[in-house]
């Protein structure tokens, strides 16, 4: 059976290209997370790019580390974190191997499986927050870092898988400043790197850094 057109795995070549034109074209392709009780499908409304070397935003600013590893691997793997103890966030790696960019995904709205994302985000009040925001996003489809290094373009089955969806018109794209991130990397007029779609009621809202309080 020929999968529809829409459902046609996004080749490694798609990745493999500056993380800034791979960023907004992920807008409206469709994350699949394959799990024993049956697919989960995000149609991906929010994103944001992290140029490795070139970013003091990134993990990877200031080279690599076991936590950044797979950002230097092959285009098209899934590179999954941990953050403030308690969130798991993912990434699809970008670029030729060995320059780490990567984009996150911050949002998307669930065309598929909606019962089992349910499960996992039972504090949702509705559909449109299930994965309304990264950790959200990961927690729906329940990813952590068991996945980190998972390759969404692998041939056969595979845990996570993208495909090609319907991208977004360009003048439907919204670009600002990234949410959360602190100092140049965070300024909109250098880097203004988060993409979402317009209008999305999926799209988790802007929030600027606010550095954290050390308990006393």
């Amino acid at each position: 059976m020929i999968a529809p057109p829409d459902r046609m795995p996004l080749p490694r070549d798609f990745f493999d290209r500056p993380v800034l034109q791979v960023a907004p074209d992920l807008l409206g392709r469709i994350l699949v997370r394959t799990t024993p009780d049956g697919p989960i499908a995000v149609r991906i409304t929010e994103v944001e790019a992290y140029d490795g070397p070139n970013d003091p935003g990134s993990h990877a600013y200031r080279g690599r580390t076991a936590r950044n590893d797979v950002m230097f691997g092959e285009p098209g793997h899934v590179y999954v974190y941990f953050t403030y103890g308690m969130w798991h966030c993912m990434n699809l790696v970008c670029g030729p191997e060995g320059v780490a960019s990567a984009v996150l995904l911050r949002a998307g709205e669930v065309v598929e499986g909606a019962e089992l994302a349910r499960e996992r985000r039972v504090s949702a009040r509705n559909d449109k927050e299930l994965a309304k925001g990264p950790a959200r996003l990961a927690t729906a489809l329940g990813v952590d870092r068991a996945l980190d290094g998972t390759d969404a373009c692998a041939a056969g089955e595979t845990p996570l898988r993208m495909l090609t969806g319907t991208p977004v018109a360009s003048d439907q794209v919204r670009n600002g400043p990234r949410t959360g991130v602190a100092g140049e990397g965070g300024d909109g007029d250098v880097h203004p790197w988060r993409f979402w779609v317009a209008n999305d009621p999926t799209v988790s809202p802007y929030r600027a850094h606010v550095p954290r309080r050390r308990r006393s």
